[in-house]
């Protein structure tokens, strides 16, 4: 079962629980992979039980690892190597993109995105690359500016009028170097998590450090000591989280995937800070129902359930299931469904249409199409889409499927356009407007993509089911700028080619 899966535990305290329940496993993954129309299930206990030993987790962590220490030896890292650069923009013609005329690796398959500007990780002090997440944040003069997760620490850059960066500086690692650091912000701090052990949660404040005023030409090393407005591992036993989500109406963050595994009282859950004073970050308490979350989205409940109008509502994206909680009462919270899918692999990360109308949401899958799991069983990417009119009683009512062969990792939907970091593909651009009155998202397009890794463009299906290219993005700027954040090579600003490119 586990190697038809390609997870494989890691540690022999699991291994007696998987070979008792081996012949349960292949029962329910079998009936996951059999069906090609998507829908929603009931979780199956036994294999929950499974996902929350972390096995699945760790195989993954591992799988990328590999992954990148071979293209690392390889050379793919030295991002210094990718020496185009863009004067003005270049424009998205016949399909394709070329930084450097004739040169395959940095000619970019594209459609409706202009490129605007790239640099290497090692113009952002970094030279080993190894992007990982990012966010963006809006001065209130309406300046826009980009936070780089990287190996060493978080990088920022400016971009300007005309679409250029202008790095600014960088906020090292608290502990050591990490491939996993994820990045939001509240009002005008920077929240920064990582996998990396002892590295706690770092508060940054953009505006005091005067990130405004530095001159370019000479960019600032921050201090951990002297420049954080707070740090904070109070309730992470290792110091590690997954990822850091932050709602911003009610004032809290939240630290998810700590490890290790199954630490009491709070399972790898939901831990919530109060942030009414940053300068001092208050634990709450956290929300261990459901165990290990990857991601989640925690917002204000605005929509057709109303019933729970006004409440604290987090959506969790559980490794193998949507998981809907009330987080109001932070001591005692609650489950409101769980919700597992026809090719629950392992449930990744998703967003809300609207957080003004919570009726749909999407969802992604990081390992549905390396094991050819479910609809992603030809390897190409599905993006599920879940009806959630009713919090009690989701309903998976729909799918699209990827136009070249990839992974989906990250996205994010601003006024009925789903933005997606998928890997080896790049940016690719969703219109899933009709989705509110097609949950079957049968009307579903993608109207735009740029492919910044064109090592795999003439792979069987167009790319390769690996962890190479696009890690994550931010789609919220007002000039319309989306700026990308890649493993290997560095930084990416694009922009709608079309007069109508931006919905504001």
């Amino acid at each position: 079962l586990l190697g038809s899966l390609g997870l494989f535990p890691s540690c022999a305290c699991i291994r007696s629980v998987v070979e008792m329940k081996t012949v349960h496993l292949a029962f329910a993954i079998g009936a996951l992979s059999g069906a090609s129309i998507a829908r929603e299930l009931e979780p199956n206990a036994e294999l929950s039980a499974w996902y929350d030993t972390g096995a699945a987790h760790q195989e993954n962590m591992d799988h990328k690892i590999a992954q990148w220490e071979q293209a690392e030896a390889e050379g793919k890292f030295d991002s210094a190597q990718w020496t185009g650069r863009v004067k003005d923009y270049l424009a998205c013609k016949d399909g394709k993109v070329e930084l450097v005329k004739g040169d395959p690796l940095q000619t970019f398959r594209c459609k409706d995105l202009d490129l605007y500007d790239f640099q290497p990780h090692a113009a952002f002090g970094n030279s080993t690359g190894r992007g990982s997440g990012s966010w963006g944040w809006t001065a209130p003069n309406g300046r826009e500016f980009f936070a780089i997760g990287q190996l060493d620490g978080t990088a920022f850059a400016e971009i300007s009028k005309n679409g250029k960066l202008i790095y600014l500086g960088t906020l090292p690692y608290y502990s050591e170097p990490s491939r996993w650091r994820e990045i939001k912000t509240y009002k005008h701090y920077l929240v920064v998590g990582s996998e990396a052990p002892g590295h706690g949660i770092q508060f940054f404040d953009l505006r005091k450090m005067k990130l405004l005023d530095i001159n370019p030409k000479n960019p600032v090393v921050f201090s951990n000591e002297k420049d954080l407005t707070a740090h904070w591992t109070e309730a992470l036993p290792l110091g590690r989280s997954h990822n850091v989500v932050v709602n911003e109406e009610r004032g809290y963050a939240v630290a998810v995937g700590a490890q290790p595994r199954l630490n009491l009282p709070c399972d790898s859950g939901l831990q919530f800070l109060d942030l009414a004073d940053i300068t001092n970050p208050v634990y709450l308490g956290c929300a261990a129902g459901d165990g290990y979350v990857h991601d989640a989205q925690c917002i204000v409940y605005r929509g057709p359930d109303v019933k729970y109008w006004g409440r604290d509502i987090c959506y969790g994206y559980n490794e193998d299931t949507l998981t809907i909680y009330d987080v109001t009462d932070k001591n005692t919270t609650n489950i409101i469904s769980r919700t597992s899918y026809d090719g629950a692999t392992y449930t990744h990360q998703g967003w809300v249409f609207d957080p003004n109308w919570q009726d749909f949401l999407v969802l992604d899958d990081e390992i549905d199409e390396r094991n050819k799991t479910g609809p992603a069983a030809d390897g190409f990417p599905v993006t599920y889409f879940w009806d959630i009119r009713s919090l009690q009683k989701p309903k998976q009512s729909g799918i699209f499927k990827g136009t070249v062969r990839s992974v989906d990792h990250n996205q994010f939907i601003h006024r009925g356009l789903s933005y997606q970091s998928n890997y080896g593909a790049g940016l690719r651009i969703l219109d899933v407007s009709s989705v509110r009155w097609d949950p079957t998202a049968k009307h579903v397009k993608e109207i735009a993509y740029f492919d910044i890794f064109p090592e795999d463009d003439n792979e069987p299906g167009g790319g390769a089911n690996n962890y190479t290219g696009t890690w994550s993005h931010y789609p919220y700027f007002k000039s319309g700028y989306i700026v990308i954040n890649t493993i290997e090579r560095g930084v990416w600003v694009v922009k709608r080619s079309s007069p109508w490119w931006w919905p504001w």
